[in-house]
């Protein structure tokens, strides 16, 4: 029991300087960090105090010459006293304190008073260097100003050159630019007695003022010339233009007073005025964009006399066009209703077919009384050309509509007599097919005719007796009369193309056969094919008789039935 609670003992002991040993480690660690930022603190706090406030501060009292400056002076060595005197010295108080509760180890004091001195020395910090920028804005500033001022007397001398070589392009306004010009230099004038009085807070708002007045010049010198062009010259003579070509227009009968020319004239002779009042102050505001707009309106006139010279044209030649068609399409339609009977009787006519003619007839009327106020509206020069050719073309185009269903009435008419025709054309056409399927069987003696031909041949004869049955009735009915030249024709048809068939299956199979005699005495399988085939062809199935023999020769002479067909003056 001893030996256990000794070694129970030496644990406890180990583990309790185990613990003291990595307290204090980490102690130390923390008092090292913090010890490290308090330096780095000191060290700017050092810096601070040797900002080279005083040395600038010292150059001051050179330029003091004015009344402004020396009050600037004073207030900067105000604030300077108030860093060296009472800020420095707060810092290096807090520092201290700072140090003491790191001493005591008290870190959570210690970490509060630090932040409060972080704190401080970034405000101490930021007035220092905004005091020393103050000050070194005069001290710094004639290096400075006359730096920018030797580049603006160059921009101003370029400036200069560029408008005393174009004098003539810039008209009346030129003496208004020269005034301007003697203005900028007397500022530079004005900048270097400012500077030889070191009157350095003046400085400023002279260079500002200049590199204003030569930026204005940049756009005067630059836009002034077009301006004056523009306006003096361009747009007189447009304006001119414009007023000759509308009043010959207007008088020879154009009605152009939806363009409003006359207002828009006096209108942009306004602007102008305004424009060059404005230019001879230099006040170029939008003038040159107000220019080109009003150039660009004009430019637009020249297009929208030639456009309405077009649709004077244009709906001349549409109107008369238009008369000309409905005068046929009246014709046309009353000499159709004169008919009216005599197609009914021929016919069978529908009741729709015959309401359409009529509505045609009310349509053509209805338009006829719409083009007669058209025609009002020209006489009178109320409407544009351009809004009187839209209205002659809806009307053109329900003429046009009109024309459509008039066609389409007479197509129904006109078909059926067409039809009617077509029909007997074909009725000949079919007979001479039929008859020359006959004399092609006579003429080729084949040793037989299969049952299934005179079935086909007496279809198609019954369905040629259907059409002449039809073309014998009164109205024809053309819908049946179609159908039945529709059926026969594909019967004739088909008899014809088998009869061709047949024959030519029939002379290419027995000209095989009679190829491969030569192949019987020789060959046994051949013989046996070629007696098979013959007993098929003396039974009128010429086709398996040929397939039976083609196959049975392939196998001795390959493409043996492109060879006959070559051979016997066949294509393929």
């Amino acid at each position: 029991m001893e030996s256990v609670t000794l070694i129970v003992i030496t644990i406890f002991i180990l583990a309790s300087v185990t613990i003291v040993v990595v307290l204090n480690i980490i102690q130390n660690i923390k008092t090292k960090k913090i010890k490290k930022i308090i330096n780095q603190l000191e060290i700017e706090k050092n810096m601070i105090d040797s900002s080279p406030i005083i040395p600038e501060l010292s150059k001051i009292e050179v330029f003091l010459k004015n009344e402004k400056l020396e009050i600037m002076y004073n207030d900067w060595k105000k604030r300077l006293d108030d860093i060296k005197k009472n800020q420095i010295p707060k810092i290096t108080d807090m520092l201290i304190e700072v140090e003491f509760s790191l001493s005591q180890v008290d870190y959570k004091s210690t970490l509060y008073k630090l932040a409060k001195l972080e704190m401080e020395m970034y405000k101490v910090k930021a007035n220092s260097d905004f005091l020393l920028g103050e000050i070194k804005e005069i001290t710094t500033s004639e290096e400075k100003n006359r730096a920018i001022v030797t580049k603006l007397k160059n921009k101003y001398r370029d400036l200069y050159k560029k408008f005393s070589s174009e004098k003539v392009d810039y008209g009346t306004v030129e003496s208004s630019i020269t005034l301007q010009f003697e203005n900028i230099a007397k500022r530079f004038e004005l900048f270097e007695k400012t500077m030889e009085n070191n009157e350095y807070t003046e400085v400023t708002q002279i260079i500002k003022s200049i590199d204003e007045m030569l930026k204005h010049m940049e756009v005067v010198v630059e836009e002034v010339p077009a301006i004056v062009l523009l306006a003096k010259t361009i747009l007189p003579k447009k304006i001119k233009d414009i007023e000759q070509i509308y009043q010959t227009m207007v008088l020879d009968g154009y009605p152009l007073d939806y363009l409003n020319v006359e207002y828009n004239i006096e209108e942009a002779n306004k602007k102008t005025n305004d424009i060059i009042t404005r230019a001879h102050v230099l006040n170029l505001e939008d003038s040159l964009f107000e220019l080109k707009v009003l150039t660009e309106y004009f430019d637009s006139l020249y297009s929208d006399f030639e456009k309405e010279k077009i649709y004077r044209q244009d709906y001349n030649n549409m109107s008369k066009r238009f008369i000309d068609k409905m005068t046929k399409l009246n014709e046309l339609v009353s000499n159709i209703l004169k008919q009216i009977d005599e197609i009914k009787n021929a016919y069978n006519l529908s009741a729709k077919d015959i309401k359409l003619l009529m509505d045609i007839k009310d349509q053509l009327k209805f338009l006829e009384e719409d083009y007669k106020i058209l025609e009002a509206h020209t006489g009178n020069n109320t409407f544009a050309y351009s809004k009187l050719l839209k209205e002659i073309e809806d009307l053109s185009q329900r003429l046009a509509n009109i024309e459509e269903n008039l066609d389409n009435s007479l197509d129904a008419i006109g078909s059926m007599k067409e039809d009617e025709i077509r029909a007997r054309q074909q009725l000949e056409e079919v007979k001479q097919i039929l008859k020359e399927s006959k004399l092609k069987i006579r003429d080729y003696n084949l040793p037989i005719v299969p049952e299934s031909y005179f079935i086909e041949l007496n279809e198609a004869q019954l369905a040629i007796k259907e059409i002449i049955k039809e073309l014998e009735k009164k109205p024809i009915t053309i819908n049946i009369l179609n159908t039945r030249v529709d059926t026969a024709r594909d019967l004739v048809l088909k008899l014809y193309t088998k009869t061709k068939d047949m024959i030519k299956s029939c002379m290419l199979a027995e000209m095989a056969i009679v190829y491969g005699n030569r192949y019987r005495t020789n060959i046994s399988d051949v013989d046996k094919y070629l007696t098979n085939s013959e007993v098929l062809f003396y039974k009128g199935e010429y086709q398996k008789s040929l397939e039976i023999t083609i196959n049975s020769l392939n196998k001795i002479e390959p493409d043996i039935y492109n060879k006959l067909l070559k051979l016997y003056g066949y294509e393929n």
